[in-house]
């Protein structure tokens, strides 16, 4: 892979497609200066879920794995006057971080940081009103637990979007003994198998390397 020529194309598709944000270039700054990793989805990958939110109509919003709100803002710019956004964060200092950006973005009203394990939390949420839209971007060791509550919050009809599920092609090695390869090949195989979700993934490439994100609708 040509990673000058994959990146020189990233950087064409976003002058196409994205025009300049003080808001997300700050989110990204405030977080670099906290020392949070650089890890966030890329900008045309925040639209892409900007666009998929809008796609199906989201009013409610479920993220796993919040990180700075990058992604959280993308999401939360989706919803609709009332709509709700609700990010699981396991690191304090990630979650402040978040918080901060989020009421920058004029999206404090609408976006709750909850901090703590996501698999202790998530079951504080059962019972609600379903959400429309999961996304999960977390510690892939976990990605199996989190799959098995996403098609428990989704309404049917609604989306579960998973990212990193390709790990720049190790997923196909099946003796893998790397925990991140490990977890993403489990959740994988439970969605392919679960009858309640029709579901793919799409191999992705972009200046962030190589990996894949995977899309499912609830039935």
């Amino acid at each position: 892979m040509d990673k000058a020529l994959v990146s020189a194309v990233d950087g064409y598709i976003e002058s196409l497609f994205l025009e300049s944000d003080e808001t997300l270039e700050r989110t990204l700054r405030t977080s670099d200066g906290a020392g949070l990793p650089e890890i966030q989805i890329s900008p045309a990958q925040g639209k892409l879920l900007y666009l998929l939110a809008k796609l199906v109509g989201a009013k409610r919003i479920l993220e796993i794995g919040t990180l700075g709100g990058y992604s959280t803002i993308w999401l939360g710019r989706a919803l609709p006057d009332g709509g709700e956004l609700v990010t699981l964060e396991y690191e304090q200092l990630h979650a402040e971080v978040a918080r901060s950006n989020l009421e920058h973005a004029g999206l404090g009203d609408r976006a709750q940081v909850v901090v703590g394990a996501a698999l202790e939390t998530l079951p504080g949420l059962e019972g609600g009103e379903p959400f429309d839209l999961v996304f999960i971007d977390a510690d892939k060791e976990n990605y199996p637990g989190y799959l098995k509550w996403a098609i428990k919050l989704t309404r049917p009809g609604g989306l579960i979007l998973a990212d990193n599920v390709v790990r720049e092609g190790e997923v196909i090695d099946t003796e893998s003994e790397d925990p991140f390869v490990q977890g993403v090949r489990m959740f994988n195989e439970m969605l392919a198998a679960d009858p309640r979700a029709e579901s793919v993934i799409i191999q992705l490439v972009g200046g962030k390397g190589y990996d894949g994100i995977a899309l499912a609708r609830r039935l």
